[in-house]
C-alpha cells in the first residue's frame, strides 16, 4: 500500500486524528463548568448540560432532575455568546475533523496529499484551531447567564467562576485546538512527498 505521505507526514496525520478527537469529544460533553444546585452536581456545556430543575406537581416542589441533555432549541441555550461559541467551535471541530480524516486516507492512498495540498491542509487546520480557540474565549462571556448564576451561588460574572470551576472538557477542546493550531500547522509543510521532476 503506496502512501503520499512522509514520515513526518504521517506523525502530523496521527496527531491531527488525536487533536480533532480531543476538541470533538470536549465540544460535545457537557463538562465545561461545573457547580452545584439545590445541592446537586451541575455542569454546562455550551448547548448540553447535565442536572436541571424541574417543576414535580406531586410534591408541589422544584427538584433537580439528574440527567444530561441539549438544550430544547438553539435559542433555548442560555446566552448570545454561548450560542455563538457554539456555532464557532462546532465549525472549528468540523475543520479539524475534515483534515485529520483527509490526512489519514493520504496514509493509505499514492498521490493524495502533495507538498502543496499539504500546507493547505494545515492552514484549515490554523482556521479551525482559531474557530474553537475563539468559542472558548467567548465561552465565559455567558457566566452571567440566570441558569449559571443560579449554580455558581449568584457570584459569577463575565471571567469570574464564582462558586464554579472549569471541567475537564473545557481544557481538552482548548488543548486539541491549541496543539492543532500551533504543532499540527507546522508539521503540515513537511508531510507531502515532493513530487518527482520528470525531464520531458
Amino acid at each position: 500500500m503506496a502512501s503520499s505521505l512522509t514520515c513526518t507526514g504521517v506523525i502530523w496525520a496521527l496527531l491531527s486524528l488525536l487533536c480533532a478527537a480531543a476538541s470533538c469529544v470536549g465540544f460535545f460533553m457537557p463538562y465545561w463548568l461545573l457547580g452545584t444546585q439545590m445541592d446537586k452536581p451541575v455542569s454546562f456545556g455550551p448547548f448540553r448540560r447535565c442536572s436541571y430543575p424541574v417543576r414535580d406537581e406531586e410534591r408541589h416542589a422544584t427538584v433537580m432532575l439528574e440527567q444530561c441533555g441539549r438544550y430544547a432549541s438553539f435559542l433555548g441555550i442560555p446566552s448570545l455568546e454561548w450560542r455563538i461559541c457554539t456555532v464557532v467551535t462546532g465549525v472549528g471541530c468540523g475543520l479539524l475533523l475534515l483534515v485529520a480524516l483527509t490526512a489519514l486516507m493520504g496514509c493509505c492512498i499514492s498521490d493524495l496529499i502533495s507538498r502543496t495540498i499539504g500546507r493547505v491542509a494545515g492552514g484549515i487546520q490554523f482556521v479551525g484551531g482559531l474557530l474553537i480557540g475563539s468559542g472558548c474565549a467567548l465561552y465565559p462571556l455567558g457566566w452571567v447567564s440566570e441558569e449559571v448564576q443560579q449554580t455558581c451561588n449568584n457570584s459569577s460574572g463575565q471571567f469570574q467562576l464564582g462558586s464554579c470551576q472549569i471541567g475537564w472538557a473545557y481544557y481538552c477542546t482548548g488543548a486539541g485546538a491549541a496543539v492543532a493550531m500551533l504543532l499540527c500547522t507546522w508539521l503540515s509543510c513537511f508531510a507531502g512527498k515532493k513530487k518527482k521532476q520528470y525531464p520531458y
